[in-house]
């Protein structure tokens, strides 16, 4: 059998702290629990359950406390929960059965993480592998009976353990803080944290967010090669900024350039969403059922389906007609 570190980072979670540390009771052999700033009960509460609780300053960036965490395990494996994680006795039981049978020689272990869509995260996914148990340390192996050479890529299992994802509330607004001290201190966003970065906008941000955005993605979408993915992201953000402030030269400049390309779902929802408030109702409709059957989204499956034919649902029945209106409502029956 194993032995499991829990590493946990912390800061005003008491709400739910022992909801999560209840469900892994009996799993783990030590428990650590870095607080990053904490002004409610989270310490105390943590303190019944272990008396391995340091604190981190908290500097805006989460590997550098989780990583502070992690130094301070000494168990074969760490398991790496946030205390908005619960697991259920199903998995409870998957996880005990994994702690006594897995191979050492894998050393990332995957969970599915659940519940995505239902809590409103930036995922346009319920479930997703998610790496959650990690080998503290790694012992390379030579591979290859001929041009033997050291295995790099790390041994991975994908297990059927399920995480049920339940946050309090939504952190868009803390993280799009940390992308815009990123920028501000002229660092560079990674193809996936740009991704991140414009899901947190499109879904979540503020106008006055979004425009101090607008640089970023203004650069990104001139750029003399720019890639599809990213043309295709900064695009549906400088439309929705465009929209919001009621700047109808920029919509229709960012929009254009989007729609000369391939387009996508988010670009034709924010047209869609234009035309309606301008009562241009039958030009409303043109854009929303380009957004829900036309094109596809690159940062929200919502604006792919859900919301543009909520607005064909809305123009039908205000142009009185009903059964078309109905259509779109049973449509949208079959993604509720």
């Amino acid at each position: 059998m194993i032995t499991v570190s829990v590493c946990m980072i912390v800061k005003n979670e008491e709400k739910i702290l022992a909801r999560c540390l209840d469900s892994l009771e009996g799993l783990y052999d030590e428990l650590i629990v870095v607080d990053t700033g904490s002004t409610d009960r989270t310490k105390e509460i943590a303190g019944h359950y272990t008396d391995r609780i340091y604190d981190f300053k908290w500097i805006g960036d989460f590997s550098a406390a989780r990583n502070f965490a992690f130094s301070h395990a000494t168990c074969e494996y760490i398991y790496s929960p946030d205390a908005d994680e619960v697991l259920n006795e199903e998995n409870r039981e998957k996880f005990r059965i994994l702690k006594e049978n897995l191979d050492t020689d894998i050393e990332i272990v995957q969970m599915k993480y659940a519940g995505q869509l239902t809590h409103g995260t930036v995922y346009n996914f319920d479930e997703e592998y998610r790496p959650k148990l990690f080998k503290r340390l790694r012992t390379f192996t030579w591979i290859e009976p001929v041009h033997e050479t050291v295995r790099t890529m790390p041994v991975v299992y994908d297990s059927d353990i399920v995480i049920d994802h339940r946050p309090e509330s939504n952190h868009s607004g803390r993280d799009i803080k940390i992308f815009e001290r990123m920028l501000s201190e002229g660092r560079d966003l990674s193809k996936r944290l740009c991704d991140m970065y414009a899901r947190e906008l499109y879904l979540n941000g503020s106008l006055e967010e979004l425009i101090f955005g607008h640089d970023y993605f203004e650069k990104m979408i001139s750029s003399k090669d720019p890639d599809s993915d990213e043309f295709n992201v900064a695009a549906a953000i400088l439309v929705r900024e465009a929209r919001l402030k009621g700047d109808v030269t920029s919509l229709l400049k960012y929009a254009s350039k989007s729609i000369a390309g391939e387009g996508n779902s988010e670009v034709c929802y924010e047209l869609g969403a234009f035309y309606e408030d301008a009562k241009d109702l039958d030009e409303a409709c043109v854009w929303y059922y380009n957004a829900a059957y036309e094109t596809s989204p690159c940062l929200s499956v919502k604006a792919a389906k859900k919301l543009p034919l909520e607005g064909l649902v809305r123009i039908y029945k205000a142009l009185g007609i009903t059964e078309q209106a109905d259509v779109y409502e049973e449509e949208l029956k079959k993604i509720d």
